[in-house]
């Protein structure tokens, strides 16, 4: 059985809702942030860095929502409805595939956090600091959000990568949802970009996204 530790809205939120458009049965286990249960020794075992998510599928444990991501979308034991979620292994389309989801992780996610979390990157008590990188991090939040606008723009295709709705829309639809609380000239949130907008709604209207809501107990803005 597949165990995904999660909280909800946290990186977790991309693996979780790879798991429902796959419908893979799997349990859910709460990692509570509001107690720390991410620093505490059980889940330090799981996953050293303390970060959610962790996904136990068998002996195999692995953080790192990208990877947990891939993982799940070569995995067997989908059913046969499940349309799937990444290219053929070895094709271009893959590589295409894999550009996006490091892109997504290692780039967009990567300012995101800094956003949410200035105070790491000054000296303790450096308020000022702490706003200044928030603010920078916005703005580049914001040009990256442009080039996912461009990409759309330039293949015309309803997802992320054209025409075939794959796991990158999952990866890409947590990051937008975590711009929604953006506001000031550093940068707007995702929806009110049209292309991107249009978009969300399309994630929206998938029941996968419906179920994830419910799940997780998500509260409006949705996106």
């Amino acid at each position: 059985m597949l165990e995904l530790h999660y909280y909800p809205s946290n990186a977790s939120l991309a693996p979780h809702l790879v798991l429902l458009e796959l419908g893979l049965p799997f349990t859910k286990v709460l990692v509570d942030r509001t107690v720390q249960a991410h620093k505490a020794p059980d889940y330090l075992a799981l996953n050293p860095n303390g970060l959610i998510p962790v996904l136990r599928d068998g002996e195999l444990v692995l953080f790192e929502a990208a990877a947990i991501c891939l993982h799940l979308a070569d995995r067997p034991g989908a059913p046969d409805t499940a349309p799937p979620l990444m290219p053929p292994p070895g094709t271009a389309a893959r590589a295409q595939a894999t550009k996006w989801l490091v892109w997504l992780t290692n780039t967009l996610q990567a300012n995101l956090i800094v956003y949410f979390y200035p105070e790491r990157l000054v000296d303790e008590g450096n308020t000022e600091g702490a706003a200044q990188v928030k603010a920078h991090a916005q703005a580049m939040v914001g040009r990256q959000l442009d080039i996912l606008v461009a990409e759309f723009e330039r293949h015309g295709g309803p997802w992320l990568l054209g025409g075939q709705h794959s796991l990158c829309d999952a990866y890409a639809f947590m990051l937008c949802r975590w711009t929604r609380g953006f506001s000031g000239p550093a940068s707007a949130p995702a929806r009110e970009r049209p292309v991107l907008a249009a978009w969300l709604q399309r994630m929206l209207a998938r029941p996968a996204v419906q179920r994830l809501i419910a799940d997780e107990g998500l509260l409006p803005p949705l996106v």
